[in-house]
């Protein structure tokens, strides 16, 4: 029987080692929906929102360090789930972004759905194609598979008219092998160990693969030979932390703080990101983070191979065989009122070795991680390009990636109402996510905005903050999509219901009222 050029799709898809499909299909793809009955391989993961399937593809990715692929419907699908793109894009994480067009000969009569996709799939895309006919639909899918894995890691996406779906089929192509990344320069190296030696003090600033065991184990070894200060960007994709791991600080959000902590720096040297930015601009502060007289060198930038970067540099400065070992011990279990700190000391205390951190906490959150510094070995994911609405799809995607580790949401209350949805998901799949939400009922993020741009902010502006007329009641949502909830409103009843999260599989959410 011979393939039409959506199973030729699929094929190409499990062939290149694609075989996860993030779904919210329309009309234009159910020939895409139809070919995933006929061939093994590729698990279909169904979403009521498209930024669901977006924001899960994200966390996938960054667990898996490979591809899902999405499935989205038309212009507008794509459109709702542009938010977690524009995430995915700033973690580098790859995806295989597939879009539903109208059948090539139908786009010329304007039809309701009509939409320049191209257009929409370019301002989070590092690679966009709209498959020109169902025998090349197979190369153009092996095409994106190799674009969404070319470092740094991308958005791929593949626009797929309904006609090239249901029309005679090629052969399943072969996808192109990965090429190697660029290798830091001789210069920048020479560059970067002269910054280092200097008098003035020199901060090794990380992004990326160097977050993960055996960049930071590097990172510290340099550090340990020239007295270097390590600090993470802002907002990281993935980092491997906790017990018999290098802990590091991240630069903080706010900008005021961000400053302080990089002042006296003379010398930054970048590896796996870009020199510090302020999120936004603030009337009477700095854009660029570093001291006006700060030096930069950047040894190698996203899409180069940081690790050998970091290895030919810690030879360069004659650093140590091993990295030094910090000891210290996990928070106890606190006591006292339920508030951000003593949340904080509860998760770094009660965090299993393996866990895999999605945080969203935006304002709850900012001294959780210092908290969970000693914890068991786990990972944490943040919000990478500060589109809200990405927590829970993350951990949905991360719980899919590995079904075997335990996924801990840290969940801002108004950032989980865009996406909320994806809990049915979670109690459809049986993933084993916990949910934690901060229930302030409010956009709290934005009250300190309103500071920090200098406005005068009146009733009727924060107004618009609040979300407590009338208060959303996260237990009953969670359970009309199927996952067990429950809420909290002091210490004690937190720590018996977390506990008692951990102790289960499947999902579970947490509303922890915060006054």
């Amino acid at each position: 029987m011979s393939m039409n050029g959506a199973e030729s799709l699929v094929r190409t898809l499990v062939a290149g080692g694609v075989d996860v499909s993030f779904t919210n299909p329309g009309t234009s793809e159910m020939h895409f929906v139809a070919a995933l009955d006929r061939v093994e391989g590729m698990r279909c993961v169904l979403f009521l929102f498209e930024g669901g399937a977006t924001g899960a593809a994200d966390g996938y990715a960054r667990m898996a360090d490979k591809p899902a692929s999405t499935l989205l419907h038309l212009g507008p699908g794509l459109g709702n789930g542009l938010a977690n793109l524009h995430n995915a894009r700033r973690a580098r994480s790859p995806v295989v972004n597939i879009v539903g067009e109208h059948a090539t000969y139908h786009r010329q009569f304007d039809a309701p759905l009509t939409s320049d996709i191209e257009s929409i799939a370019r301002s989070v895309s590092s690679w966009v194609k709209t498959s020109e006919n169902s025998r090349s639909v197979a190369q153009d899918g092996a095409a994106a598979i190799a674009a969404a894995r070319a470092a740094p890691g991308g958005v791929a996406t593949l626009i797929l008219p309904a006609d090239t779906a249901w029309g005679a089929g090629g052969a399943v192509a072969e996808t192109p092998a990965l090429v190697e990344r660029t290798k830091a320069s001789e210069e920048a190296l020479r560059a970067a160990a002269d910054a280092l030696r200097s008098d003035g003090p020199a901060v090794l600033f990380l992004g990326d693969r160097t977050l993960r065991q055996r960049g930071l184990d590097l990172a510290a070894r340099i550090a340990a030979a020239t007295g270097a200060r390590l600090v993470a960007q802002v907002s990281n994709a993935r980092i491997e932390r906790g017990a018999g791991r290098q802990p590091i600080e991240r630069l903080p959000y706010p900008v005021d703080i961000a400053v302080e902590r990089l002042a006296g720096a003379k010398h930054l040297i970048v590896v796996g990101t870009t020199p510090p930015v302020a999120f936004f601009a603030y009337p009477g502060k700095p854009s660029h983070l570093q001291p006006e007289d700060c030096a930069i060198q950047v040894l190698a930038d996203p899409a180069m191979d940081q690790i050998d970067a970091l290895e030919r540099l810690a030879d360069l400065v004659g650093a140590p065989n091993e990295p030094p070992r910090l000891e210290g011990a996990r928070p106890d279990v606190p006591r006292g009122a339920l508030n951000a700190d003593t949340i904080g000391l509860a998760l770094g205390a009660l965090m299993p070795e393996g866990a895999i951190v999605c945080d969203e906490s935006i304002t709850t959150g900012r001294n959780f991680f210092p908290a969970s510094r000693f914890s068991a070995p786990h990972d944490w994911l943040q919000l990478s390009g500060g589109s809200i609405g990405l927590g829970i799809p993350m951990a949905t995607g991360a719980a899919i990636a590995c079904p075997d580790r335990k996924v801990i949401n840290l969940q801002a209350d108004g950032s989980g109402l865009y996406t909320a949805q994806a809990l049915w998901t979670q109690a459809r799949e049986n993933l084993d996510v916990i949910t934690l939400v901060w229930a302030n009922r409010s956009y709290a993020i934005l009250k300190a905005e309103l500071a920090n741009v200098g406005a005068n902010p009146g009733r009727k502006a924060l107004g618009m903050l609040s979300l407590d007329q009338p208060a959303i009641d996260w237990v009953s949502l969670a359970k009309g999509f199927g996952v067990e909830a429950r809420r909290v409103d002091d210490l004690e009843s937190f720590l018996t219901a977390f506990r008692g999260a951990l102790s289960r599989r499947g999902p579970f959410l947490i509303e922890v009222a915060l006054a």
